[in-house]
């Protein structure tokens, strides 16, 4: 991606096609992550890399750059965006048991957890998507987001907890209502 200077020094410069092609998958799958949504996915880093095209010459730290425009940009889509419920017809009819392993087991949960993070502030989702599920560290997340380590942390355990007590992470054998800081607190 980079390359040599002809005195072999550091490399000069970045060639923005040959980043493309090296990083935009992992760029679209922090993007999805984002977005839960494939086709928004692809139109934000698609929206984002051409951001980053204008300002490419100019700009050091290329992925961290294009990471920041992908969460802005989503920031921005986000605050435009409705995010209420989507009515639906009818309800779904819930699968009965048939003791046979199926391959759509887990689907329920994974949905659970996207129901979960969907209501995440976007700040908050933006933290726990470059966190855990990019693997940044604390300092590279807050480079990305623009702010301190210390505001990463707090989004971060403002995240969690809001996470803890979400009713679609509810373990299934818990009372309707209660959450599982309150069974806790009675152990």
């Amino acid at each position: 991606m980079a390359r040599q200077r002809p005195d072999g020094g550091a490399p000069a410069h970045v060639d923005f096609d040959e980043f493309v092609l090296a990083r935009s998958a992992a760029l679209l799958r922090t993007a999805y992550l984002l977005t839960h949504d494939h086709a928004l996915a692809e139109d934000l880093l698609q929206a984002s890399l051409a951001k980053a095209w204008f300002a490419w010459e100019r700009i050091d730290q290329h992925e961290a750059y294009v990471r920041r425009i992908l969460v802005t940009t989503y920031a921005t889509w986000w605050r435009r965006r409705w995010n209420g419920e989507h009515a639906t017809e009818e309800l779904p009819e819930p699968r009965a048991g048939t003791g046979t392993a199926d391959p759509t087991e887990g689907v329920g949960q994974r949905h659970d957890l996207w129901t979960a993070m969907e209501r995440l502030p976007r700040r908050q989702r933006a933290v726990v998507v470059l966190r855990y599920f990019e693997d940044l560290t604390e300092a590279q997340t807050a480079a990305v987001l623009g702010c301190s380590v210390g505001t990463v942390k707090s989004q971060t355990s403002k995240a969690f907890a809001k996470l803890r007590i979400d009713p679609s992470l509810a373990p299934a054998d818990l009372p309707s209502g209660t959450t599982r800081t309150e069974t806790e607190d009675h152990s």
